[in-house]
């Protein structure tokens, strides 16, 4: 669906040379007397690289919908990555590559979102936050109970979370899948 370059939001994917890529920037300019224009950053979604676009206040740009799926993540092996849509029970699996950041807070059963194009996976949409378990942290320190001093911490999926002097191994956690910084202790 074309629309104006000043009508693009941050978070749209569009079509930009014969390659999909996601709005993460916009900034629209418009200099004295000079025509306005439409700044961008743009990811690719498939290679993941990030480029800057300026785009003429009349062009146009190629907006694409995507269609998304509820789907539980079973396992991995290899390099693959294995789901399971939630109604239908079939199951696809996307490599490394085409999930990129979202990987390291994949456990088995989570609930995400897949995006796909023309019924082709191009990558995940994780939960805000994640339930994982400390696998290894440093001893807490006695004295350090006043101070909001934080520790690094290794989670199941061998992320590396900084969490509070509290945290001990074996307990879970809630973690931010956007920032990945830690967010509270999980309910029992």
């Amino acid at each position: 669906m074309l629309v104006a370059s000043t009508q693009l939001r941050v978070g749209n994917i569009i079509m930009h040379q014969n390659d999909l890529h996601r709005v993460m920037e916009m900034t629209h300019v418009t200099p004295g007397n000079w025509r306005g224009f439409v700044r961008t950053k743009l990811r690719n979604l498939r290679s993941g690289t990030q480029t800057e676009y300026r785009f003429r206040s009349e062009e146009k740009a190629d907006r694409v919908s995507l269609e998304q799926q509820e789907m539980e993540y079973l396992y991995q092996s290899g390099e693959e990555y294995f789901f399971m849509n939630s109604e239908t029970y079939e199951q696809l699996s996307l490599s490394k590559e085409d999930i990129g950041e979202p990987i390291q807070f994949l456990i088995p059963n989570l609930k995400i979102r897949v995006d796909l194009y023309e019924g082709r996976p191009i990558g995940v949409t994780l939960p805000k936050v994640v339930d994982l378990t400390v696998s290894d942290t440093p001893p807490a320190i006695k004295s350090a109970t006043v101070t909001n001093e934080l520790k690094p911490a290794t989670m199941e999926t061998g992320v590396v979370v900084r969490v509070p002097n509290f945290v001990s191994t074996g307990d879970v956690i809630r973690v931010d899948t956007e920032t990945g910084n830690y967010v509270s202790r999980a309910k029992e």
